[in-house]
């Protein structure tokens, strides 16, 4: 199975991530990210708002459209109401992060298995799967960002600037900054290009850089067009929003310079591999290919380094990180399959069988989950939990035995099949755990109201309803609706307002709607899910 694996590389990405989220990552609930994308997207289809996009009516403009018009495409081919559907090309885009790590990989001139290696250590490192769901235009401004990268290095091999490549390089950086600007530029291009200055030391006449850096320039330019038309076009607003993005920077979740130290964590299953690979002292006698590893390790402290600068810090901006992490992890995962029969010291081995037992531990032992939560484990979900706890059963203890014979290479692939068996099997589980409370909106779909909202509205709750829903209040005060009869949506009481409303119309309490899936005694319940509805009668 793995000499057919590694004989089709590129198929074998894209296949890991298909088969294990391209049929059942609709279990995960729609993030407040994804829930703005889809409703520009829907409205992209709906109103035609394809360059000045918006979002419940009034102008989005905090994000290029690039990955909303994508979305918008497969919204348009298998419906704009299927998540499914929605979230296929960020899974495509996610593969193509994978694939493009091979690929550079070989350019550096690591083995095919190798490289292979590395693609799947980034396609199964947590965040970079998070991503896609958390925030769906950072996988695209990396995917595409990844893809130029790839160019670029061709183009430094060679020594020269052919048309094909150039080409791609333009068109890549472009689609880059039109999936968020310059962020990847920053993170991933700055961090590769010091990193490969440092480590590989580029070859080849003044002239050529200067036709580097003329392609990099023309690839801004022609990824800004959408900037500079929405400045043209609607300047008030595109300012004003502007101004509250970029003051984000230095005033919102404002963190310290070492927030990020701890980035290795983010990687998931690799975490401890991640450690030790960065361990330079350690494994730079280790490697097969010093220079390479030289330049994948400066490109991932480069790349903390300036993340860290930036006042602004969430744990998603870490997740650019984790592709050059990726291929500095593969070093440490290639070198124990080379040596590991070999190891006797057991600081060497210790976290070996701690790593990769853990992870078998686990496999082996998901069917105890059984005794606490019988209760909700019946008919077909309980076929569904029976099958998924035999499969990652025989998983977990293939590895262990695996282990047992220090065949590291069948160890490091059956982890791979634990990642894909955790999304196809074990994911669609979680769907079925929702509580009594859970109630949608878009149950309210096929009833023709005239809704309103009364103050903030979860941008999940809009794109469950499947509609706009317009607000009453307004900068000047309050927008009173030409209708005698009409719905109103609010997240709070609100008892000055009600009481405004109450002199005018009647109001009667219809019901609550909410899409939290866990208890409202849970950390993870977000009160920003749960909505009162009223019916309002001018009287």
């Amino acid at each position: 199975m793995i000499k057919l694996i590694e004989k089709y590389p590129i198929a074998s990405l894209l296949l890991f991530v298909m088969v294990m989220l391209g049929f059942t990552i609709d279990a995960i609930p729609v993030s407040i990210m994804e829930a703005r994308n889809f409703i520009s997207a829907r409205e992209m289809l709906t109103d035609n708002n394809w360059i000045l996009t918006t979002m419940n009516g009034e102008a989005r403009y905090q994000k290029p459209p690039l990955p909303t018009w994508i979305t918008a495409f497969f919204g348009m081919l298998f419906g704009i109401k299927s998540v499914l559907a929605l979230r296929w090309p960020a899974l495509l885009f996610l593969a193509s992060i994978g694939i493009s790590t091979y690929l550079i990989s070989k350019k550096l001139e690591l083995s095919k298995s190798h490289s292979l290696i590395n693609g799947f250590i980034v396609l199964s490192s947590f965040y970079v799967i998070g991503i896609t769901i958390e925030a769906p235009w950072d996988i695209y401004t990396h995917g595409f960002m990844l893809m130029a990268l790839f160019q670029l290095f061709i183009m430094l091999k060679q020594q020269k600037t052919n048309l094909l490549n150039s080409l791609l390089f333009v068109l890549f950086i472009a689609g880059s900054v039109l999936s968020k600007g310059p962020v990847s530029l920053y993170v991933l291009f700055l961090s590769f290009a010091i990193a490969y200055a440092i480590a590989l030391k580029p070859k080849g006449h003044l002239l050529h850089f200067l036709k580097l850096l003329s392609l990099l320039i023309f690839g801004i330019v022609l990824g800004g067009w959408w900037y500079m038309h929405v400045r043209i076009a609607d300047p008030e607003t595109f300012a004003a929003i502007a101004a509250r993005e970029t003051s984000n920077w230095s005033s919102y979740n404002v963190r310290p310079f070492y927030y990020y130290w701890s980035f290795f964590v983010q990687s998931g299953l690799w975490t401890i591999p991640a450690f030790i690979s960065l361990l330079y002292p350690y494994l730079k006698s280790r490697v097969t290919n010093l220079k390479t590893y030289r330049f994948s390790f400066f490109w991932t402290i480069i790349a903390v380094v300036l993340l860290s600068l930036i006042p602004e810090k969430k744990s998603r901006y870490l997740m650019p990180v984790l592709i050059p992490l990726a291929i500095n992890i593969g070093f440490y995962i290639e070198y124990l399959i080379r040596e590991f029969k070999n190891l006797k010291d057991k600081r060497e081995t210790i976290p070996v069988y701690f790593q990769f037992g853990l992870i078998a531990s686990i496999a082996s032992l998901f069917w105890v989950i059984w005794f606490f939560s019988s209760s909700v484990l019946s008919g077909t979900v309980l076929i569904k939990f029976i099958v998924t706890a035999i499969v990652l059963l025989i998983i977990g203890v293939t590895i262990f035995k695996n282990l047992k014979s220090k065949n590291i290479k069948n160890v490091f692939y059956l982890v791979i099949a634990f990642m894909l068996s955790i999304g196809l099997f074990a994911l669609p589980i979680a769907e079925t755990h929702t509580t009594t409370d859970y109630k949608p909106i878009s149950e309210l779909q096929d009833k023709n109201l005239n809704l309103y909202h009364l103050d903030y509205v979860a941008p999940e709750m809009i794109y469950n309803y499947g509609n706009k829903i317009p607000s009453l209040k307004t900068g000047e005060g309050y927008n009173i609706p030409i209708e005698k009869t009409f719905h109103l949506l609010t997240r709070t009481n609100q008892p000055d307002t009600i009481e405004v409303l109450s002199k005018l119309y009647k109001m009667e309490f219809i019901d609550t709607y909410d899409l939290n899936r866990a208890s409202k005694d849970s950390k993870s319940y977000n009160k920003r899910l749960f909505n009162h509805l009223y019916k309002l009668t001018r009287k």
